[in-house]
């Protein structure tokens, strides 16, 4: 979904979002250069001020289905990573803590995932269980501050997570949702794991969050015509926000859907309105306290700069970002810097992966 993209309790909105015209002091647009058009950078990870990873895709021209696309931060500038020892044309995800704990998931040339891992210059193929398997789909990846590897996917037609440390790995049992995709794994300071995506609803589909804590606990699926959930950020077990869109029902090809913010309180999902209506949320960022503090988005109707959710207090307010190269700016991720204030959100230059969009990447402090 990133790039396009038991029900909803509707009471008194725990937070209200506000619409802001104002600028998003502190984000200043950071070149990524070096990709080959039409590129995008779908995920983006910090180990540190010094150090981070962006991955995504690029060279998606007509019939071509393009190839992978890494980035790494060294405290000053990006730098295109060479994977021309790797076959893949997409890399979906990347996370990591340090230089020696890191890694990425992506999509072959061939019909199962990789498991990439990086070895402090560049990405490199690591075995897991059911690797080269027809219908093992690696879609999201989480490292722990603890190194162990959280990893979001589908195995033997059901989603499911790979849980390992680099050399023992192990299928989790089976998300019991059926027809469920899983986007994307994140870790909460408790030490749970939670994921989200999308699960079949009627002619449609509902957005997906569950959390694994040795069991599965599926909450009730957040309702839409199409709806998709692209990243979820849990403070705590009754304070859960899920971003993503929902496509809605018809119109034309390339039709833009609508954000959708929701909020679980331990009892029921209330929907938020995002301060704008049609376009996208793709990412949350926590602050130093673990509070969910910054989420990506694209505005269809002002896509002169970038769009973010700030949270202020008790409220979301929508910011705008930097006026710099990209005209029309379109974003995928947005992640804290651990021992910062800053955070980095990363997406293309134009909301479609067609030429000329180019990687984007932008970076905040305070």
């Amino acid at each position: 979904m990133t790039g396009v993209l038991a029900g909803i309790a509707l009471g008194a909105d725990p937070v209200r979002a506000a619409t802001s015209g104002s600028r998003a002091p502190g984000w200043q647009p950071v070149p990524a250069p070096g990709s080959t058009p039409a590129a995008q950078l779908r995920r983006i990870a910090a180990a540190s001020a010094r150090l981070a990873w962006s991955v995504g895709e690029e060279n998606l021209a007509g019939p071509s289905r393009g190839r992978a696309l890494a980035m790494v931060w060294n405290g000053t500038a990006w730098t295109k990573t060479d994977l021309s020892h790797l076959e893949h044309s997409r890399l979906s995800d990347v996370s990591g803590t340090c230089a020696t704990s890191a890694w990425s998931v992506g999509m072959p040339t061939g019909t199962a995932s990789p498991l990439l891992r990086w070895d402090g210059a560049t990405w490199r193929t690591a075995t897991f269980p059911g690797q080269g398997e027809s219908g093992v789909r690696l879609e999201g990846v989480a490292v722990g501050a603890d190194r162990q590897v959280w990893i979001c996917g589908t195995r033997g037609g059901a989603a499911r997570l790979l849980h390992g440390d680099g050399r023992q790995w192990r299928w989790l049992d089976p998300l019991p949702v059926a027809s469920a995709n899983l986007y994307r794994v994140v870790l909460a300071a408790s030490g749970e794991v939670w994921v989200s995506g999308d699960q079949a609803s009627g002619g449609g589909w509902a957005g997906l969050v569950a959390r694994w804590d040795g069991a599965w606990t599926v909450l009730p699926p957040v309702t839409g015509a199409r709806l998709s959930i692209s990243d979820v950020h849990a403070a705590a077990p009754d304070d859960v926000w899920a971003v993503g869109t929902d496509a809605g029902v018809g119109g034309p090809p390339g039709r833009p859907g609508n954000p959708a913010l929701s909020h679980w309180d331990g009892t029921a999902w209330t929907r938020v309105p995002p301060g704008f209506t049609v376009g996208a949320l793709s990412g949350i960022a926590a602050d130093g306290e673990g509070r969910a503090a910054w989420i990506s988005g694209w505005n269809y109707q002002d896509q002169s700069r970038t769009t973010y959710l700030r949270r202020d207090g008790d409220t979301w307010t929508v910011a705008r970002g930097p006026a710099g190269p990209a005209s029309a700016p379109y974003l995928n991720d947005v992640v804290p810097v651990p021992g910062t204030t800053g955070y980095w959100s990363a997406g293309m230059t134009r909301p479609v992966p067609a030429p000329p969009t180019e990687a984007y990447t932008e970076r905040f402090e305070a």
